[in-house]
């Protein structure tokens, strides 16, 4: 089963999905309330966590306890604008941590605890891990993980962070928009081959918060993402807000009730909004709106037809439009060169979304793909194709990196410099190899040179230390490695100093190198030049070959002139938003805890929930009429239900909150009075029928004796004495069985029972190895008369086989190969 434990975790707004390579294909997980969708919920209380389903079905309960929306918080700082729109939404405490993050203040355990999101998201992560383990029944480990394509650098390492604390091994962030294209490329059997025009496909995923579409290219066997266009800011809950906002408007004047006001009332009339939502989605009439005891205990009422939603979303249509028609942008497609648009998400059932795609593609909404479960069914795809653990058809993934990035760097002579590494819509993963000449540790900055949905472009800074000038002064030549990695996070992945050694002609050759590497950059020379050998050919380049075209460069200048090469790696010091390694390990303990607790809780929930039962189901059987009544003596069974009266009274009483060992306690001393009832009741349905099991078998041995006597051929070769021993042995075992059938008919049903079932079949037992042995002996063979003149000795009729031929060594179409 080990291969098994491969899963792709969907991590949604508003609900996860968990799916899992097999051998037989992709698997959705149903969690434990056999649901496949686990709602983005946690929830705290004076005793556990609650995760999920249970963390949803109680927000209304529990709305300053229990945390949702919080994807859209990782990573952010507190004063971000974007989180300041968000905590509109949000009935729980958000405050400002001393580090400039976001703290989700709750009361756990009956003291205020403050999480940070990435906390929040590993014990949402706990829950969809222990769902997989349960399901699967085997330990989860690797995992790939959904993120929107529009998260940043920082998003991305917030989220493995979350995964780190839950104890996730995430062989790669993918992209919400390419696992749709991955879960849909793998299955298509009619892809164009691979040196023919790629068949390009457009995805559409609008979901609770956000937009995303991609253009991708496929030939078989292989996907590439051409190029994607977001909008953070627009998803369904746009659409409810909308309609929230009319009915709130709608309560004022007829009820002059604002659910503005009670953020309980309004929580409700969002949850019966977007029931609404998705009724009208299917449906053109108008229709009702109920809410009983809403507000200052009064119902509410109302109702909506489908065209008046799109009236009031007509702001988030018009956002959707512009989307779709900046990918056809991005990915310079005209609608004629698009094969087909496949849609994915929630609130693309909504008919005016799917009206407007065809209005702009120019083609028929295609819902080939299962809309909920698509991008969880690729991420389980991509790890399977991770994993060393799981076989799966090969399938090569090129995506893209959505924003530009430029490098900047404090230049050797105070002139600072900088440089796009990467376009817009960059092949990823992808490496590329930076040249620098230095004498000195430097250091080199990454950010964001177009617009990005995060306040901060600033990506990260790393040191590049233990470098000095040469014996004779000269610079040093360094080479970065700077890099998208298969998270889609941009880092400087390695330096490393290259040390040339030459036997002659020393200067004229550094002297050539600097001048052939300088071309890129107009007067850089000794600054930073790209290198441009190699770069890699696609998803994770040749990157060995970047380095090894580049000496073979150097070596071609003077092939008379033996260099050798040295490269020396370079220690690094990153500084990139995020946690410490101190912090994290923190997280992780205390994440531990957490668990341990929850734990305890639950099987101190189990302990008082089997009690009650069974106080319950025993009462119940002791009744008048009931199965358990007549097998219990009056003053015992009045002297029991009065003791389970009690139980169930202290159950609600103080007994409400003991732990665990106490109802373990009163569970065990409850079953030394009620088993041996419920024993006897079993016994006495038993019985019968192991009493005429063995009247049977009597019946059967009998039979054999009138036929022995009767002279039968199949038993005549038994002799008299042995056929005794079985007459003798049946008049005793039938004279056991009616003394048994006699006293049992006379014992009380409430006491314990003079023969038990066991002892029946042990008498049966007993009597059958007498007779038995005796009855199936087996008939001695005949003796063959000697052949008359050399006739077949087999005696099978057969004409006598030729004489064998001498033995040889056999041939290899002979040979009998095992």
């Amino acid at each position: 089963m080990a291969a098994m434990s491969v899963i792709g975790i969907d991590f949604g707004n508003e609900s996860c999905y968990v799916a899992v390579a097999k051998a037989g294909g992709i698997e959705t997980i149903a969690n434990d309330y056999s649901l496949r969708g686990t709602p983005s919920c946690v929830a705290f209380s004076p005793k556990n966590r609650i995760l999920g389903v249970a963390a949803k079905n109680q927000m209304v309960t529990n709305m300053k306890n229990t945390v949702f929306g919080f994807k859209r918080l990782l990573g952010r700082k507190f004063s971000d604008p974007h989180v300041q729109k968000e905590l509109k939404h949000f009935p729980f405490k958000v405050e400002q941590r001393q580090d400039g993050g976001i703290g989700i203040r709750v009361n756990y355990l009956g003291e205020d605890n403050v999480f940070s999101p990435e906390q929040i998201t590993a014990m949402l992560f706990t829950k969809l891990k222990d769902i997989a383990a349960t399901a699967l029944q085997t330990q989860i480990n690797d995992c790939v993980i959904s993120v929107p394509s529009y998260f940043t650098n920082t998003e991305r390492n917030a989220l493995l962070e979350a995964a780190a604390i839950a104890g996730l091994n995430v062989l790669r962030l993918m992209n919400e928009t390419t696992a749709t294209a991955l879960a849909y490329g793998i299955y298509k059997q009619d892809l164009p081959a691979p040196e023919e025009k790629p068949r390009n496909v457009v995805f559409v995923d609008f979901g609770h918060s956000s937009l995303q579409v991609a253009a991708c290219a496929f030939n078989k066997g292989k996907l590439r993402v051409l190029a994607t266009a977001t909008d953070p800011q627009c998803g369904g809950r746009d659409i409810d807000m909308a309609l929230a906002e009319y009915f709130c408007q709608d309560f004022i004047t007829r009820y002059k009730l604002d659910p503005r006001k009670n953020q309980r009332a309004f929580l409700r009339l969002l949850q019966e909004v977007e029931k609404l939502k998705k009724q009208m989605s299917a449906n053109s009439t108008r229709l009702p709106l109920n809410i009983e005891c809403f507000m200052e205990e009064r119902d509410v009422s109302g109702d909506m037809q489908r065209l008046q939603m799109e009236q009031l979303s007509a702001d988030t249509f018009t956002r959707v439009e512009r989307t779709l028609r900046a990918l056809i942008h991005n990915a310079k497609l005209r609608p004629e060169d698009i094969h087909s648009v496949e849609i994915v998400g929630g609130s693309t059932r909504i008919p005016s979304v799917k009206s407007l795609i065809e209005q702009v593609f120019n083609k028929n909404a295609s819902t080939t793909l299962n809309q909920d479960e698509a991008v969880s069914r690729g991420c389980a795809l991509q790890c399977a194709m991770l994993s060393p653990a799981v076989r799966v058809r090969e399938f090569s993934v090129t995506d893209v990196q959505p924003y530009a990035v430029r490098l900047a760097w404090d230049a050797a002579r105070h002139d600072d410099g900088d440089m796009e590494v990467f376009p817009a819509f960059h092949a990823a993963p992808f490496s590329k190899m930076l040249t620098f000449y230095r004498k000195e540790p430097f250091s080199v900055s990454a950010y964001y040179s177009n617009q990005v949905p995060y306040p901060d472009s600033f990506i990260g800074q790393w040191h590049i230390k233990d470098i000095q000038a040469t014996p004779e002064g000269e610079s040093q030549k360094v080479k970065l490695k700077v890099r998208v990695n298969i998270h889609g996070i941009v880092t400087v992945a390695s330096a490393s100093l290259v040390e040339k050694k030459q036997e002659c002609g020393q200067n004229e050759s550094i002297e050539m190198e600097n001048a052939s590497e300088g071309n890129g950059q107009a007067g850089e020379a000794h600054d930073a030049a790209m290198d441009t050998s190699g770069g890699g050919g696609g998803a994770d380049g040749p990157e060995g070959a970047e380095d090894q075209n580049d000496d073979k460069k150097d070596k071609s200048k003077d092939k008379s002139k033996k260099v050798l090469v040295k490269t020396i790696e370079l220690p690094i010091d990153a500084q990139v938003p995020g946690f410490s390694q101190h912090d994290l390990n923190g997280f992780m303990e205390q994440e531990g805890k957490m668990q341990a607790q929850d734990r305890q809780e639950k099987e101190r929930a189990d302990a008082r929930n089997a009690l009650e039962e069974y106080v319950y189901e025993l009462r119940g059987k002791l009744s008048e009429g009931e199965t358990l009544h007549d097998f219990v003596a009056e003053d015992q069974r009045n002297r029991l239900v009065n003791q389970l009266d009690a139980l169930e009274q202290w159950l609600y009483d103080e007994g409400e909150d003991q732990n665990r060992q106490v109802y373990c306690d009163k569970l065990n001393e409850l079953r030394t009075e009620g088993e041996p009832i419920k024993q006897r009741r079993l016994e006495f349905e038993l019985r019968p029928g192991a009493l005429d099991d063995f009247a049977l078998t009597i019946q059967l041995t009998n039979k054999a004796i009138d036929l022995y006597k009767s002279g039968d051929a199949k038993y005549s070769h038994l002799a008299d004495s042995d056929i005794q021993k079985v007459v003798e042995a049946s008049k005793n075992a039938l004279n056991w069985l009616e003394g048994a059938r006699q006293t049992l008919a006379h014992a009380p049903r409430h006491h314990p029972p003079p023969h038990t079932t066991h002892q029946i079949r042990q008498e049966r037992q007993n009597f059958e190895s007498i007779v038995n042995p005796i009855l199936n002996k087996p008939k001695p063979k005949e003796k063959t008369p000697p052949p008359a003149n050399g006739a077949n000795p087999t005696g099978d009729g057969q004409p006598d086989a030729p004489p064998a031929p001498a033995p040889t060594a056999p041939s290899a179409e002979q040979m009998d190969v095992e």
